[in-house]
C-alpha cells in the first residue's frame, strides 16, 4: 500500500508593495513560474520571464529504473527529495509503470525533503513527509536533524547536484544510493527528452499556483511577457528592469554569462547557494529570500527595491535556503 497524505498547503506572498512601475525579470520558463508571477503581481510588480535553463530525462535511464524498481519493492529505508523537479522525474517513472508515485512508494518508506515548496508539492500528491528542516532549509539543515545510522537512502538528484548532501548522509551512517533523476540543460530542452511541463491550471502544476489570486477574476491567468536574452540585456542596459530573480546556482551562472553587467538591476537569490554562486562570479547580491518559496522571493524583491539607493553586497547571504521551488 502506498503512502498517502490528504493535506494541501497554500501560502500568501509578502503583504508590502514594490515601487510603482517596478519590472522584475524571473529566470524561469512559463510553466514553472506561475506561482511567482502571481505573487509578484500581488505586490504591484510587473513580472517578465527569461527562460534560461530547462530539464530533461536523465541520460542514464537504466540506473534510474533499477533504483526506482528497488524503491517500489521496499529496498530503501528513506527517500530524500530536494526539489519539485525530482518529484516530477519520479512521477514520470511511476507513470511508465501505470502507477501514481504515492501508490508506488511502500508504506514503510520514510520521506525527507528540504524546502516547504517541495514538501507542499509532495503532500499535494498524497505523499507524507517524515523529516524536513524548519530552520535552515537546505541540505545542511537536513543534515543537522538527520538521525544517525538510519539504514539505506535513495537520493535522486540533478546531474549537477552538489555532492555535499550525499557525503553528509554517509558521514551520519547512512548507506546512500545517489542516482541522477534528471539533467539540467540550456532552455529549451530537447522535446524528445524534456520532462513533462506543468500546464497552466492543470492538476500537475504546483498547488499554490492554482489557489492564489489577486484582483479581478482571471487576472493572474494573463501570460507574462517572455523575453529573449538579447531583449533582456537591452532592457537592463536601458535601466528598464529593476530586479532579476534567480532560483538556482545554475540560473545565476547563466544570468552572469548572458546578462552581466546588471547595472542598476538588483540580483535577488532564492537562497545561500545561489547567492554564493552569484557572489563568486562578481554579481552583487541585493537580497536573499528568507525561505525558498514564492512568498520569500517576493519579500526579497521588495527589500532589494526598498534599498535601491544603497549598493548591493556580493557577500550577502541572508538565508540558507536552496533551490526548492
Amino acid at each position: 500500500m502506498g503512502r498517502h497524505n490528504d493535506r494541501n498547503h497554500t501560502g500568501g506572498p509578502a503583504g508590502t508593495r514594490v515601487p510603482d512601475g517596478a519590472r522584475v525579470l524571473v529566470a524561469r520558463s512559463p510553466d514553472r513560474a506561475g506561482e511567482l508571477v502571481t505573487a509578484l503581481r500581488r505586490v504591484g510588480a510587473e513580472p517578465l520571464l527569461l527562460p534560461l535553463i530547462d530539464f530533461e530525462q536523465a541520460s542514464d535511464q537504466h540506473s534510474l529504473d533499477v533504483a526506482f524498481d528497488a524503491l517500489g519493492a521496499g529496498g530503501y529505508t528513506w527517500l530524500v527529495i530536494s526539489s519539485v523537479t525530482t518529484v516530477q522525474a519520479l512521477e514520470a517513472k511511476a507513470a511508465e509503470r501505470g502507477a501514481s508515485l504515492s501508490s508506488w512508494l511502500p508504506g514503510s518508506l520514510l520521506v525527507a525533503t528540504i524546502g516547504p515548496a517541495t514538501r507542499n508539492f509532495l503532500e499535494s500528491r498524497g505523499i507524507s513527509v517524515d523529516l524536513a528542516p524548519t530552520g535552515q532549509q537546505s541540505g545542511t539543515g537536513l543534515l543537522d536533524i538527520w538521525p544517525a545510522n538510519q539504514g539505506s537512502v535513495l537520493l535522486p538528484q540533478a546531474d549537477i547536484a552538489d555532492p555535499r548532501l550525499r557525503k553528509g548522509l554517509e558521514a551520519r551512517g547512512a548507506s546512500v544510493q545517489a542516482v541522477t533523476a534528471y539533467n539540467t540543460v540550456d532552455y529549451p530542452a530537447d522535446p524528445r527528452r524534456a520532462l513533462p511541463a506543468f500546464p497552466p491550471g492543470s492538476a500537475t502544476a504546483p498547488p499554490q499556483t492554482l489557489t492564489q489570486g489577486s484582483g479581478p477574476a482571471g487576472q493572474d491567468a494573463r501570460p507574462p511577457t517572455v523575453l529573449t536574452v538579447a531583449e533582456a540585456k537591452a532592457e537592463i542596459g536601458a535601466g528598464r528592469l529593476h530586479a532579476v530573480v534567480a532560483a538556482s546556482p545554475s540560473a545565476a551562472r547563466r544570468i552572469h554569462a548572458d546578462l552581466a553587467p546588471l547595472g542598476t538591476c538588483r540580483f535577488v537569490a532564492i537562497g545561500r547557494s545561489t547567492a554564493a554562486e552569484a557572489a563568486s562570479l562578481g554579481l552583487g547580491v541585493a537580497a536573499v529570500a528568507q525561505e525558498p518559496t514564492a512568498s520569500g522571493l517576493v519579500a526579497a524583491v521588495v527589500r532589494s527595491l526598498d534599498y535601491q539607493h544603497s549598493p548591493p553586497h556580493p557577500s550577502a547571504a541572508e538565508s540558507s535556503a536552496k533551490d526548492t521551488i
